[in-house]
């Protein structure tokens, strides 16, 4: 064990950017909620500039056939049931990744965000339907229950910067819980004929999908054709084709890159290095696609063009109404506009954090709420928008005025649940220190993703023995980006007096040739309490780690040279090394640097300002739980 408390004042810092899905995700769906704002402004605009040529773009019809057979539908009904199928795929897509490598991986979180998502449909559905009760408008109730992810995640980055970083998890897993639910109702509400061949058609085709699945096939196009012939499918049964895109989703699992699989990939460019033929290049483009799960690869292509363009192009096709004083007027008195606002502004948040309260409540403990009271109020209020699938079924609910009164109430609720989720964050700010983090983190344990805890007579340690917060990073002394990270990491310390570092070995032979040996000669420092040192003048003179050089870092750092050199021949620091090795293996540890905040595994940026962020985090939570 090595421990070293000094204080760092460095301030140069560089990091390369390394984003988890996870974060890619939200961020573009931050992003994409700024395009939709736009595009809905931009059908308003057109729709009452001019009505009739809006109306009449979107009815404008658009033909695909093939031979004597085609498939004729009105450009709207192409965005609405074709397009959106991308949208529902890539909804699918981050919920199976949640569920394999996310919080949902624990599958006793899974019941909270379930119940909340369930309760938070059911409460606004009998909201509008006390509402329309006797009003002849009771079949618009699925209009008033889905959350718009890209809205409410775009808001939460807007009036909740301070939110902890679980609430947009738990936000983003009720939505994926109500768009799921969402289209089953489509499915089973909404479809006024059902011609059942079609239909045994796309559960033969859906079974044929499972069934290459389950062989392994990896043949990305089989399962685009076989998508495509599902659409087609349920298009002809009468049942909205978009649960094909939500469903193939699910069904793309989600794993971490095996460090196995980057070894064989490193050595495939090896080989094409050496001679580089047509057929090596195509073995090196297999062997990286290989190393990525297909969830990853997938969300990486359809993502950005699910949030830039088809939830942009829906808004554009079905926000466009005629809006003047009197429409509004009578909107307002019309228990469809009341119903579905009232639903969502109020319904939501009510019926999310009573679910909450009542199963954290009956579970006496075993159900985890995994934020404070506060924010799940605030995500209450922040779920209280919906837009896109509220949309899609008022489309399919209504017809005429009462459908432009279901899109008054629709946009309304936006504006109210901006404004209601300003006012609760805003008033969180207002509580006392100590009372605002407990109502902002609450008490549940974080996941732990650290295989093996730290030691403190074991692990190099730096910093305070006793810190709240403590940081390991699995490093590599050839790794470039690891000499980055260091300067990130001195800037840190220097910054928090509260935090504690904690340096494993994970050399990667296979790219760095003089990795081992220098993780070696550390473990060698080590055994003569000089641990820190050497790791210094490691990282700071990365591109000369020959043996020589490392004799002469053994002069420099005041070691006994000749018990040095004699240590160096046992290999007496290679067994610790070994054992870092394997509980990076046992972490899921594939490429360096890796860091983990109090055992989380930090999935963001590893620069100054990534890093403190996670600090800050680490530090509410362990403020409020001891």
């Amino acid at each position: 064990m090595s421990f070293d408390a000094t204080d760092y004042t460095g301030r140069t810092a560089c990091g390369r950017h390394a984003h988890s899905p996870l974060r890619d995700f939200l961020r573009t769906e931050t992003g994409s909620a700024a395009v939709l704002v736009t595009a809905t402004l931009a059908a308003l605009v057109w729709a009452n500039a001019a009505p009739a040529a809006y109306e009449s773009f979107w009815h404008t019809s658009l033909s695909v056939r093939l031979g004597s057979r085609g498939v004729s539908l009105p450009l709207r009904t192409w965005v609405n049931s074709g397009l959106m199928t991308v949208f529902f795929f890539v909804v699918g897509l981050e919920a199976r990744r949640e569920f394999d490598m996310g919080e949902l991986r624990d599958r006793s979180r899974l019941t909270l965000p379930l119940v909340a998502g369930l309760s938070g449909m059911l409460a606004p559905v009998a909201i509008y339907l006390a509402f329309n009760a006797g009003q002849g408008t009771t079949r618009g109730w699925g209009a008033a229950m889905s959350t718009d992810t890209a809205f409410a995640l775009g808001m939460l980055a807007v009036v909740g910067r301070r939110m902890p970083p679980g609430l947009r998890v738990f936000i983003l897993t009720i939505t994926v819980v109500d768009d799921f639910l969402a289209l089953g109702v489509i499915a089973v509400a909404y479809t006024d004929r059902l011609a059942v061949p079609a239909l045994l058609v796309a559960v033969g085709v859906f079974a044929a999908v499972l069934l290459m699945r389950r062989l392994r096939l990896r043949k990305g196009f089989l399962y685009a054709i076989a998508a495509a012939v599902a659409w087609f499918a349920l298009l002809a049964s009468g049942v909205d084709p978009v649960v094909i895109g939500l469903a193939m989703g699910l069904l793309t699992y989600a794993h971490p890159a095996a460090r196995t699989d980057l070894e064989r990939a490193t050595g495939l460019f090896r080989l094409f290095r050496e001679q580089p033929t047509p057929e090596l290049e195509r073995d090196v483009r297999v062997g990286l696609a290989s190393a990525i799960s297909p969830n990853a690869r997938l969300q990486r292509l359809f993502h950005p063009w699910a949030g830039y363009v088809v939830v942009p192009l829906f808004a554009l096709a079905n926000a466009g109404i005629p809006v003047h004083g009197d429409q509004l007027g009578r909107a307002f008195g019309s228990p469809v506009t009341l119903g579905i606002l009232l639903g969502y502004v109020v319904g939501k948040p009510l019926g999310i954090v009573g679910a909450t309260v009542s199963a954290a409540v009956v579970g006496r403990g075993r159900i985890r709420v995994p934020v404070g009271w506060g924010a799940v109020l605030a995500g209450g209020t922040l779920a209280g928008v919906g837009f896109t699938v509220s949309l899609l079924i008022a489309t399919l609910a209504f017809t005429g005025t009462r459908l432009q009164d279901a899109k008054i109430g629709i946009l309304s609720a936006v504006v109210a649940s901006f404004a209601t989720s300003r006012l609760v964050t805003g008033a969180l700010r207002l509580l006392p220190g100590p009372t605002r983090l407990r109502a902002l983190y609450g008490s549940a344990e974080t996941i732990t993703d650290l295989a093996v805890p730290v030691d403190l007579h074991r692990d190099h340690v730096r910093g305070p023995r006793d810190a709240p917060v403590t940081i390991v990073e699995y490093g590599d002394y050839e790794c470039p980006f690891c000499g980055q990270a260091e300067q990130a990491v001195r800037e840190l310390l220097g910054d928090f007096g509260d935090v504690r570092y904690v340096w494993r070995h994970f050399p990667l032979g296979d790219v760095h040739v003089h990795a081992q040996l220098a993780a070696e000669a550390a473990g060698a420092a080590a055994l003569q309490g000089r641990f820190w040192e050497m790791h210094d003048l490691l990282l700071a003179h990365q591109g000369a780690l020959e043996l020589e050089d490392l004799r002469r870092y053994a002069g420099r750092t005041g070691l006994d040279t000749g018990r040095f050199e004699r240590d160096m021949r046992a290999g007496a620091g290679a067994p610790r090394v070994a054992e870092d090795v394997e509980s990076a293996d046992l972490s899921g540890v594939a490429g360096t640097p890796t860091f983990f905040v109090n055992g989380r595994r930090h999935e963001g940026a590893y620069d100054v300002a990534g890093l403190s962020e996670a600090v800050r985090v680490a530090r509410a939570r362990a403020t409020v739980t001891t």
